[in-house]
């Protein structure tokens, strides 16, 4: 009997790495063009001598800024978010291997002992005997044999799933990195802000000095002295909402960074940030699969696939083994003598003749699949437009930051002309509140626009996949 033990589980060994019935995978088509957008908003997408493609540069590499490397690798170590996706992978992970061990048997070792006494008039012999029992064996018990591939099914689908996690902690970890680097730079555009509302405050305070003492000598209507007062105003609106702003950026990126941030490491303003290096999109689309996030929507998309296998798998006959060897005596100090060998084995088979509710499941399976292809689908055209859009932005924001430069200038010499035009009586003051009011606006639109210049490369870097690693 022992050899046919043998070969019963030699038989299941075999069976275990048979038919599996997941449906072959193939990628789906993307459902985006092959090339890039063209037009004149992106006139400059093929003229990027010297830059590089942004999935070889490590964020290291990306951000110069050695101040701000140093905010981001705090945050990459404290922020709560991204520790939640840390542990998200090591429970995917501990989850798959619990999946993968159902292919394999549960051997046990087990020991047992029994004495009881059993009353004369059950006995059969008008005695009560003492019986006594010992044994001890190593078995396993109901080991399904993955003949039709149900649990390899299970298991590829938890290795995806393992797999959709680790791909979800780099794309929070891209997240992470560009939304630091985000509050990083709007913090330093509103301390320049900051510093435009409080120039500006003095410049008006001086010229509301000057109106008053005219005003008092007569050489100048009241009229003037309450129009600069109102510019004063404003300008202390300013210098209080700027103040509370740059605060308040800075609990933003405390937030993020889960730790205080140094003074140290604060920029002073825009001019302050070491210039973030050029990356090219490359030609074809075809980088966008390379996202995280769209590695991850495709591993559920192979995780569903992988389901329907196992859906299909209910459909057939289960096969189980229980089995066990072992030693057993009615004396204890019997038990590894001769003759005191047991063993069992008694496999098992479960046909499904009538069960609705499993036809049901297999749809259910397919229909998982078909809400995965459109969320993978979904994933790429979104990724797509992330990359379009910071192309338009990058085409045209050159010259937008060009003429409200050239703005900036020409408000300042307005402001120049109106002024030099009243202090001689030609004009009145209202001119030189209008252009200083327009100068004051075109230097917030510049810092406004650089910003979004500075911001620009941090989002086309990280909407093309960059500083996952």
């Amino acid at each position: 009997m022992a050899w046919k033990t043998l070969v019963l589980l030699t038989l299941a060994c075999v069976v275990s790495t048979g038919c599996t019935m997941i449906p072959k995978y193939t990628r789906p088509a993307a459902p985006v063009p092959e090339h890039w957008p063209s037009g004149s908003a992106y006139k400059d997408i093929d003229s990027q001598e010297g830059a590089l493609l942004a999935t070889d540069l490590q964020w290291q590499q990306f951000f110069t800024d050695k101040r701000l490397r140093k905010v981001i690798e705090t945050a990459l170590q404290n922020n709560r978010d991204l520790r939640v996706a840390a542990l998200n992978v090591e429970r995917a992970r501990a989850l798959y291997r619990i999946q993968r061990a159902e292919l394999l048997p549960r051997i046990n070792a087990t020991a047992s002992g029994i004495k009881e006494r059993i009353p004369a008039e059950f006995s059969g012999t008008e005695r009560s005997p003492t019986v006594e029992q010992y044994d001890v064996s190593l078995g396993m018990a109901s080991w399904e044999i993955d003949f039709f591939g149900r649990i390899r099914g299970l298991e590829k689908r938890a290795l995806e799933e393992y797999f959709a996690t680790e791909h979800a902690r780099r794309s929070a970890q891209i997240l992470l990195l560009s939304e630091v680097a985000g509050a990083y730079m709007t913090f330093a555009a509103d301390r320049d802000n900051l510093r435009l509302a409080q120039s500006t405050l003095e410049s008006q305070q001086a010229s509301y000095n000057l109106i008053r003492r005219r005003v008092e000598v007569g050489i100048a209507p009241e009229l003037d002295l309450r129009q600069v007062q109102q510019r004063v105003e404003a300008a202390r609106v300013d210098l209080a909402l700027y103040t509370g702003l740059v605060a308040q950026d800075q609990n933003a990126l405390e937030l993020l960074v889960g730790a205080p941030v140094p003074p140290d490491l604060l920029p002073e303003g825009l001019m302050d940030i070491k210039a973030l290096p050029k990356v090219s999109p490359g030609i074809s689309s075809d980088v966008l699969l390379h996202r995280p996030d769209i590695l991850q929507a495709e591993s559920l998309l192979k995780a569903a696939n992988a389901d329907i296998g196992a859906a299909r798998a209910t459909l057939f006959p289960r096969i189980s083994l229980t089995s066990a060897v072992g030693t057993a005596s009615g004396d204890l100090s019997g038990l590894f003598k001769s003759g005191s060998l047991a063993w069992n084995y008694a496999p098992q088979i479960v046909m499904p003749i009538f069960d609705p509710r499993l036809w049901s499941a297999v749809k259910v399976t397919k229909v998982q699949r078909e809400i995965s292809l459109a969320q993978y689908e979904g994933a790429i055209q979104a990724a797509f437009r992330d990359v379009a859009d910071a192309l338009a932005t990058r085409g045209t924001v050159g010259a937008q930051l060009d003429a409200q430069q050239s703005l900036v200038d020409a408000t300042a010499a307005s402001y120049r002309l109106a002024y030099a035009r009243y202090d001689k009586g030609v004009d009145t003051f209202l001119s030189v509140l209008d252009a200083q009011r327009s100068q004051y606006g075109a230097q917030q639109g510049f810092i406004a626009i650089h910003l979004n210049k500075i911001v620009n490369r941090l989002q086309l870097y990280a909407a093309l996949g960059g500083g996952s690693e």
